[in-house]
């Protein structure tokens, strides 16, 4: 499957549009009957939620109205309909990509609680033959004993090294207190990692204490920041709430920070931070 950019020299007339073409059969069949679709757009943290919308070959959006009419364009394609840019320029910009014309952007489409979630995996610009991938990190901000990102690790690399020994010794010591159980401790005592975390790339926004714990920015390597709900738990298996989803409009899509993983089967879209497998990291430095 594949984006297939037109209106190359119009961008004062609409700007570059964005045709599917190869769809497979179901993914085709789901988005005739709906007429229209919401997009997530999966970046190199995960998915974010967008305001484009996948529309059929017999739908339009009204552009004053933003509804869903009626059209006979003929062509399945995204619309930008709110959005500030096209769905080539927001992938120009979550994976560092130069300032060029797309010829074609290879994409996987999963639908996912009715939602388009589209994955970038390589583009051709329209001046050059070449024809990169982009490689496609399952769990990109999974940190577990059983399982490391490369996203991580490139992440980790990338820092001073006395800087990251320090952060990571002082995660050691908050963990330490929740492995050996002091007396009363609770699973907001976590948040003492807030600043080792923010030295790795994971700044911790307020603990809200209802829906989601905190809202949090990852701002890996030369990547934008990128925002996500993160539950705070001590145990990863007391995780339950995004499962039912903060909201109809919300993506399933979080974070667990959690001091000790041991939940067994981790939904889809959601990733794991373990402390103690930050902790254990300090050996291999």
């Amino acid at each position: 499957m594949h984006l297939q950019q037109t209106k190359k020299s119009s961008r004062g007339s609409g700007g570059p549009q964005y045709y599917f073409h190869d769809l497979t059969d179901s993914v085709k069949t789901y988005l005739r009957q709906k007429g229209a679709v919401k997009v997530a757009l999966v970046t190199p943290y995960g998915a974010t939620k967008s305001d484009y919308t996948a529309v059929s070959t017999d739908r339009k959006i009204d552009g004053k109205t933003q509804k869903i009419i009626p059209g006979k364009v003929g062509y399945d394609r995204i619309q930008q309909g709110q959005a500030n840019e096209s769905i080539g320029e927001s992938i120009r910009k979550w994976y560092n990509l130069e300032n060029s014309d797309f010829d074609r952007i290879d994409v996987d489409v999963e639908i996912i609680d009715d939602i388009f979630y589209i994955t970038p995996l390589g583009y051709k610009f329209s001046y050059s033959k070449k024809e990169p991938e982009i490689k496609r990190v399952e769990r990109p901000l999974t940190f577990t004993q059983d399982y490391v990102s490369p996203f991580w690790r490139e992440q980790i690399s990338s820092l001073e090294k006395e800087l990251v020994l320090w952060s990571l010794t002082e995660i050691c010591r908050v963990v330490k207190d929740h492995i050996t159980k002091v007396p009363h401790i609770q699973e907001t005592d976590i948040l003492r990692a807030s600043g080792p975390l923010k030295h790795l790339g994971m700044a911790l926004g307020p603990y809200v204490g209802k829906g989601y714990d905190c809202l949090t920015n990852f701002n890996f390597l030369d990547f934008p920041a990128y925002s996500v709900p993160v539950e705070i738990k001590r145990h990863s298996k007391g995780f339950s709430y995004q499962e039912k989803k903060y909201g109809r409009e919300e993506l399933s899509r979080a974070v667990i920070l959690c001091a000790i993983h041991d939940k067994p089967n981790v939904p889809r879209n959601i990733d794991v931070v373990e402390l103690d497998a930050l902790c254990n990291h300090l050996q291999n430095l």
